[in-house]
């Protein structure tokens, strides 16, 4: 008999348990259900911008629209340095319409100048996501050819330009790096940064931009503008002429300046070091100046009254023991006077004169000048030079200050105080910038500003005359402008490395002011170690400065005065036409007035057979008549002849030469 196996038996659950799992998935459901909520409001009410920001970002870009940098102009408006707006134009080939291909293709080749190879990669991509660059410098109007073409993307691109190349660099300056550095550029970035703008560009769900879905979220704002005191034509004038003398003589470098000594403008500023044109060794690089620092030294013998120009000077055989230092001269002149010291460059006569000032009266004179101290020049670099407090002089240091050692001078602080003798002893401070106009159109103007009074003008009189001199019979004839008079001063100079002097190396040097009745301009010209041919400065320098006042009276936009030239020219020699000056001034000289024999008046013409003719026009002028002369050579007499009644300001011709 077979036995039924027994089934296990349930326990029957009771009502009461049904029921509360049925309130723990209620709960569980309703936790969840709230979850969801708070979620959903955190989401769509406390982080809405959030994600909004989120979505955005997927299917848009933002990108920074670079600003136009500001303009430089010259002094006539001429732009030296400007922001053009260009445009990149590129295809992204994978994303390019088959539709639109054929007009794509034909906007490229005709109208964007797109090369057979460019099409070809268009046409039949070897790779999907081939990218083809077809220029970076197109118009708005090659932008709007194809903006709105799918797959062809432009960027905007402002790029600086120099229309004159790399005339005036160093003073310009340029970008390095991403930065602007040096000259104009530096110094005035605050004025010609623009502002960035921005753009929000529409993507699709591939990321990809949609072509004419680009939105500008601000506009950028161009620079403000800054115009110089600089001349473009001064400048290249400047420039060719430092880089002739350069060549010329093998020198390392120099610099080449012009400035307007009334006002301290600077029209003209080259230096080359090396080879390289974006030198500023004119404000950077001080030098033991030599014999330019003579006219100085003189002029603070005049204003303290411790010797004249007629007291005389013995210097001997050109050789002397001062205070322990050996002094020579390139030449023994014997018993000289004062003027006659300045005008042959006697370092034996000038040092002498020097030794009657107190150690603090020829300190005060050199710093009343400006040297040692910095010009405040609108230019990053500056430097201040060195001239040493009288506490730190030894015995000798006022011989060798006299004569220009012992201190270091930068080209800038030489053209100033040259432009201090010119203008009748203020010593100006220098001006590069005219004017500034910033974004929002404001405009500031620098105006001309005289730093203190360093001598008065019966001072600078005195030795202007004596520097006339210099440039007629002295040291500087290569500097002479035909029917002009300039005044100016030549030096030689040691160079020195590493704190020691180099034997062979030398600075030439020479600065002047013309007309010398009349100044206008101040030109200073120095070359840096010559080797080829005499090193001295009325040798190498002076040329330098004939050439540079010559061409810029014949530049089509001379900063010169023409009614003051003329003005000048009534005073000159009338020579025949011979030089650079002649064929645009000829004219003018043949209708001066000259007056007869018979004039009758309150002056009587002097006698000045046997002079010099420098000698005799000035001994003319002093009487108070203008001068004309008809040939070089010796003075043989005048018309109207000597005694003869005129009134001031009457025309005395010289007689000279020959009387054929």
């Amino acid at each position: 008999m077979t036995k039924r196996s027994k089934r296990p038996r349930r326990t029957p659950v009771a009502p009461s348990d049904y029921a509360g799992r049925r309130r723990l998935l209620l709960a569980a459901w309703l936790f969840a259900g709230a979850a969801i909520l708070v979620r959903a409001g955190q989401v769509q009410v406390i982080q809405a911008s959030q994600w909004r920001a989120a979505a955005e970002s997927q299917h848009a870009d933002f990108r920074t629209v670079p600003a136009a940098r500001g303009t430089i102009y010259d002094r006539n408006g001429v732009a030296l340095v400007l922001s053009r707006e260009r445009f990149e134009i590129a295809v992204a080939v994978n994303e390019v319409l088959d539709a639109q291909k054929p007009h794509l293709l034909e906007v490229l080749e005709h109208d964007l100048g797109a090369t057979r190879d460019m099409l070809r990669r268009i046409s039949q991509p070897r790779k999907e996501k081939d990218w083809v660059v077809i220029g970076t410098r197109f118009s708005v109007t090659d932008r709007e050819k194809v903006r709105r073409i799918r797959g062809v993307h432009v960027d905007r691109i402002v790029t600086r330009e120099r229309p004159y190349g790399g005339l005036a660099l160093g003073v310009l300056g340029s970008e390095v790096d991403g930065a602007w550095k040096g000259g104009i550029e530096q110094a005035f970035d605050h004025v010609l940064a623009g502002r960035p703008g921005q753009e929000r560009i529409a993507k699709d769900s591939n990321r990809r931009p949609i072509p004419g879905q680009t939105v500008t979220m601000s506009e950028p704002q161009p620079g403000g503008d800054v115009t110089l005191t600089i001349d473009v034509d001064l400048q290249e004038i400047a420039e060719k002429e430092l880089d002739r003398a350069i060549a010329e003589h093998e020198a390392q470098g120099g610099d080449l300046m012009v400035l307007a000594p009334y006002t301290g403008e600077i029209l003209a500023l080259a230096s080359i070091q090396g080879g390289h044109t974006n030198a500023l060794s004119a404000i950077n690089a001080p030098y033991e100046p030599g014999s330019t620092i003579k006219p100085f030294t003189v002029a603070a013998t005049l204003r303290h009254g411790v010797a004249a120009l007629d007291d005389t000077v013995d210097t001997g055989a050109g050789w002397a023991m001062m205070r322990g230092r050996d002094v020579t001269d390139t030449h023994p002149a014997g018993v000289v006077t004062l003027a006659e010291a300045l005008q042959e460059s006697s370092n034996i006569g000038v040092a002498t004169a020097a030794l009657r000032l107190s150690d603090q009266q020829l300190f005060e004179n050199l710093r009343d000048f400006g040297f040692g101290t910095r010009t405040a020049i609108e230019l990053p670099g500056e430097a201040p030079g060195h001239l040493d407090p009288t506490s730190e002089w030894e015995y000798a240091s006022p011989v060798a200050l006299s004569i220009g050692y012992e201190i270091a001078v930068t080209p800038l602080q030489m053209a100033l105080a040259y432009g201090a003798l010119a203008n009748g002893g203020s010593l100006m401070e220098p001006r590069i910038v005219r004017e500034t106009r910033s974004r929002q159109g404001e405009v500031e103007r620098r105006s001309p500003r005289v730093v203190r009074r360093a001598v008065d003008r019966s001072i600078t009189e005195a030795v202007g005359e004596v520097l006339v001199d210099v440039v007629e019979d002295g040291t500087g004839t290569r500097a002479q402008i035909d029917n002009y008079q300039v005044a100016g001063k030549s030096g030689t100079a040691r160079m020195t490395e590493g704190g020691r002097y180099v034997a062979g190396k030398y600075f030439g040097s020479f600065v002047g002011y013309f007309p010398a009745d009349d100044p206008q301009i101040v030109v200073y010209a120095k070359l840096d170690a010559p080797r080829n041919g005499a090193y001295y400065g009325g040798a190498v320098a002076a040329p330098m400065l004939r050439a540079t006042m010559e061409a810029a009276l014949a530049s089509r936009q001379s900063p010169l005065s023409r009614a003051r030239l003329i003005r000048s020219t009534r005073t000159a020699v009338d020579a025949p036409p011979t030089g650079l000056l002649d064929s645009r001034f000829a004219t003018i000289r043949q209708e001066l007035p000259v007056e007869s024999d018979s004039t009758v008046g309150d002056l009587r013409v002097p006698d000045v057979v046997g002079l010099s003719p420098r000698s005799a026009i000035r001994r003319l002028h002093q009487a108070g008549f203008r001068v004309v002369s008809e040939a070089p050579g010796a003075i043989r007499g005048t018309r109207p002849r000597a005694g003869t009644r005129l009134q001031p300001g009457d025309t005395v011709r010289l007689v000279q030469g020959s009387d054929r």
